[in-house]
């Protein structure tokens, strides 16, 4: 068989762009797609194309040009996301909607662009770049891990739906990774006088310092790579430090009121 055929979201920068170096290093056909690859003109690791997950022209156009060039695509990564923070009271609504949009409604729209293509071959891989996160509801990040906690979900029921075309549908789920995601996050300004103005502030400056001091990306892009190279992968494949990942095992044997204490305090709630 040909190389495959691997389409990254996101894969500019971050966690999406160390998946592509990593796969195209191990000899895989890679492309990455951003908003505007103009703005790349030195990027040279990979071909990057045009794709907005908020408009679903735009990813018909990516999805139908690597198939026009490749004559099929093996891979999609979900990648592309955006961060968000803030009181659920105080979070804009246009600010929502935008997440739900980007990290929700984009990966499944991407997903619906390349499944004709996959059963057409009769074979293809879908890996959903979801979060830790998304197991939990966050303080202060209530709305992002709502956002990957519903991809994750939608996971688990594609899988099902389409388990008889050879397709293998799965997540990846990062912890805290040293990249740029805190740049282009929303923070919810933090207002004077408001209820939720120390500990908002407080854990805002947590949450950045975390992504600052967090792992090399490059565990999420070992992880994508052995994924796609087994033959029935985990459905849910958490990926991170080992506390992080302990705190999933946690959640799942703890009453919900316990556990709930061990963020309160974790967060100094």
């Amino acid at each position: 068989m040909d190389k495959k055929v691997v389409l990254i979201t996101g894969g500019s920068s971050g966690i999406g762009k160390s998946i592509g170096t990593y796969l195209a290093q191990k000899g895989f056909t890679v492309y990455g797609t951003t908003r505007n690859p103009k703005n790349y003109p030195d990027f040279k690791t990979f071909e990057l194309v045009q794709l907005d997950v908020k408009d679903v022209e735009s990813i018909q156009k990516a999805v139908s040009y690597v198939i026009s060039k490749e004559n099929r695509l093996d891979v999609l990564i979900n990648n592309a996301g955006v961060g968000i923070t803030g009181p659920i009271e105080e979070t804009p609504h246009e600010e929502i909607l935008h997440v739900f949009d980007t990290n929700f409604h984009g990966p499944v729209h991407v997903m619906k662009a390349v499944l004709p293509q996959m059963r057409k071959q009769s074979g293809g891989t879908i890996i959903n770049i979801t979060s830790i996160a998304g197991y939990m509801g966050l303080p202060y990040r209530g709305f992002y891990s709502a956002t990957k906690g519903a991809l994750g979900l939608i996971t688990e029921a594609l899988r099902m739906e389409t388990k008889d075309f050879g397709i293998t549908i799965t997540n990846v789920a990062p912890g805290d990774f040293a990249t740029n995601i805190a740049s282009g996050r929303y923070h919810s300004p933090v207002i004077e006088g408001s209820a939720y103005q120390e500990k908002y502030s407080r854990i805002l400056k947590a949450i950045d310092d975390d992504v600052d001091s967090g792992g090399n990306p490059i565990q999420v892009a070992e992880a994508v790579h052995r994924i796609i190279n087994q033959k029935k992968p985990k459905i849910h494949n958490p990926v991170g430090a080992f506390l992080q990942k302990f705190s999933l095992r946690l959640k799942k044997i703890l009453p919900d009121k316990v556990y709930e204490k061990l963020l309160l305090n974790h967060y100094k709630l």
